[in-house]
């Protein structure tokens, strides 16, 4: 199976903790980051997709992502 996430959050650097924590997981980046006004707080939101292989898993929506 391979797996998508769409990791989202302020432009800070948790942000960056968070796709790089992906990263060490062994998902992959998927495409560009990216970047929005949000009118409402007054800052920049981010997005970026992550996709990972998980060889022998069969899909499963209940099946938490951030865990495999």
């Amino acid at each position: 199976m391979q797996a998508y996430r769409l990791l989202t959050g302020e432009d800070d650097s948790a942000f960056c903790h968070k796709v790089t924590e992906a990263l060490a997981k062994g998902w992959r980046l998927h495409g560009s980051p990216v970047y929005a006004h949000d009118p409402a707080s007054g800052r920049m939101r981010c997005a970026q997709a992550v996709v990972k292989d998980v060889p022998g898993v069969e899909y499963n929506p209940q099946q938490k992502l951030g865990a495999l």
